[in-house]
């Protein structure tokens, strides 16, 4: 959703992707894998890049890259003598990651804290020399934090506008998130807070459009954690907390994890996704101590449950033979994944194997022992929980009936995840697939196949994950804490949305459900509308008419190119449109608040 396929430099990495897909369905890919994925069984992802010896997503290891230096383009680039280096460094770092893998990638921004502090450290030299006792301490701290200031919204403006000007390889701008964790063991704690402060204002602020309009922008991604000293319960830090819900608001980011709800899944452990929704397994390594950053998913199969379903017509013992069938079949698409990255030399991409984002190898080095011992995770997806459900049982997963069968279905496929890493030592994860395109696809192949069937086939799509209907009345505190007990289940990738109205006169409201995150769900986002349409100069919902296509409700303006429209197409914000299916299910959404 965020590829503009009139630009070359994106129709050249489209035209490459379709011949990368055609090769490995003729070619790369055992027969049945391909016809199953042709038939909608189940979804090879990512098959336009599997030419290559790339993988999905990544949490970079960007404290090593900062404290030990990396090389770009046979550059060497050593460690930064100051915090607007620092910013300028960790975007080539991710232009440069984007370019050499096909998912997202992550940052803790909790290591940038250290070069504020360098900064404010050489500030204060540089003025006592100039000054040479001239000035008191209180005027020179004054000028200090002055300087400090300009220091800070230059490096966080340099992150915001390079984020959403670079174009990678893959034709997009790279898709980031920015991890905001209040750490108090940090020593630059404080400094991390400045840094998050002024990330979200600037974000609040916006990014001007090509008619200079202050816009939403889609990335960087920013994910805020929610923990004792910040949940609006009187903590030390919900000062910033207060300016993250008003960004929320705004801007749809931040998005919200649950440090408490966290630490009960994956060991006592705080991280970053991968990207939009991909989760690590934890891992220890030879010293006894977790490791998170640095590490990467070899990609994602998913499975169409409602297609099993549907061919089961409420035979439960159809229905389960069917699981099993497909998901050994989902096993063995896997494991082409796997295999296709077995092998791979680290010099195939120095940034990542050799010089830091996730190893420091030797460029002759094979990557083989990162693929094994659940050190990076690999992905069982699946879509259409809500479908499947209704297909089988004839309610929706939010009733006792419905809930249970989903459970089981959930449950089962965890187990065969589990079942198969302790075969394998990979690490397979079960995988909220976030079925940006794949919600239409999947749809449309079963309604050319056995019909329209009424709220399955017949709506256009299917719905993400194991979410609740979009069409379902259903308010966000209750929604929130349904989904919540699908989500440790789905612990290699799951995250929950409520579609809000403009909250930017109700903030208070709005706090209430971020403590609510707090207390009841691990991963959870806002939805609402943040569109702009240059012919007129509106500023409210543009919608979607009749015709399914995206309209202005003043001038009635129906021209994509003077449309800003920015809309959550599963985790990540997409502002390039959308295909058929996604449009029919972005109108279909109803209001939780």
């Amino acid at each position: 959703s965020n590829k503009n396929a009139v630009i070359v430099s994106t129709q050249r990495d489209l035209i490459a992707g379709e011949v990368s897909k055609d090769l490995t369905r003729r070619l790369l890919l055992p027969e049945k894998i391909s016809k199953a994925h042709d038939d909608g069984v189940l979804h090879f992802h990512d098959a336009d890049y599997f030419l290559q010896p790339i993988f999905n997503c990544c949490l970079i290891n960007i404290e090593d890259m900062f404290e030990n230096g990396t090389v770009m383009n046979g550059k060497l680039i050593e460690t930064p003598k100051s915090f607007q280096v620092a910013c300028t460094v960790m975007t080539q770092i991710i232009a440069s990651v984007a370019s050499s893998q096909y998912g997202g990638q992550s940052i803790n921004l909790k290591h940038l804290g250290k070069y504020l502090d360098v900064s404010r450290k050489k500030f204060e030299k540089e003025l006592r020399n100039k000054y040479e006792g001239k000035l008191s301490d209180e005027m020179i701290n004054s000028l200090v934090s002055d300087r400090l200031k300009t220091e800070l919204s230059s490096g966080v403006q340099t992150i915001q506008y390079q984020i959403n000007t670079l174009m990678t390889t893959n034709g997009q701008s790279p898709f980031v998130t920015l991890f905001m964790e209040f750490d108090e063991n940090n020593p630059y704690c404080e400094e991390n807070a400045m840094i998050y402060e002024e990330v979200l204002r600037q974000r609040i602020q916006g990014i001007k459009n090509e008619a200079g309009v202050y816009v939403t922008p889609a990335f960087p991604k920013l994910v805020y954690v929610l923990d004792e000293n910040n949940n609006l319960t009187g903590g030390k830090y919900d000062y910033i907390t207060k300016v993250a819900v008003e960004c929320s608001a705004k801007r749809m980011y931040p998005d919200y994890i649950s440090a408490k709800k966290m630490r009960e899944t994956y060991q006592g452990n705080v991280f970053s996704p991968m990207g939009c929704r991909s989760f690590l397994s934890p891992w220890i390594d030879e010293n006894g101590n977790y490791k998170f950053e640095g590490r990467f998913n070899q990609g994602v199969v998913s499975l169409n449950l409602p297609q099993i379903a549907i061919i089961a017509n409420g035979d439960e013992e159809i229905f389960w033979k069917l699981l099993d069938e497909r998901l050994e079949l989902a096993y063995e698409a896997l494991m082409c994944r796997h295999h296709a990255l077995l092998g791979v030399k680290a010099e195939t991409s120095p940034v990542h194997w050799m010089y830091g984002a996730i190893a420091r190898l030797n460029a002759d080095d094979k990557i083989d022992h990162l693929l094994k011992g659940g050190y990076s995770t690999i992905s069982l997806g699946y879509i259409g929980v809500y479908e499947m459900t209704l297909l089988m049982t004839g309610e929706s997963q939010t009733s006792p009936i419905g809930k249970e069968f989903a459970m089981k279905v959930m449950n089962k496929m965890n187990q065969a995840c589990a079942r198969w890493k302790e075969e394998t030592t990979i690490g397979f994860a079960l995988y909220g697939t976030p079925a940006e395109s794949l919600c239409y696809r999947f749809s449309r192949i079963d309604k050319e196949r056995f019909g329209n069937i009424k709220n399955v086939t017949d709506k256009g799509y299917y719905t993400n994950s194991y979410h609740v209907d979009v069409r379902e009345q259903i308010d966000a505190f209750s929604k929130f804490n349904f989904e919540a007990e699908f989500q440790p289940i789905s612990s290699g990738g799951a995250i929950s949305y409520v579609e809000i109205p403009n909250m930017m006169h109700n903030l208070e409201a709005l706090e209430e459900l971020v403590r609510y995150i707090y207390d009841h769900i691990q991963y959870a986002e806002f939805n609402t509308k943040s569109d702009y349409c240059q012919e007129c100069g509106y500023d409210g919902e543009i919608l979607i008419n009749e015709d399914n296509e995206w309209e202005c409700p003043v001038c009635k303006n129906t021209n994509k190119k003077t449309l800003n429209v920015t809309r959550r197409t599963c985790g990540y914000l997409g502002e390039n449109f959308w295909n058929v299916g996604k449009t029919k299910e972005i109108k279909d959404r109803v209001t939780h608040l």
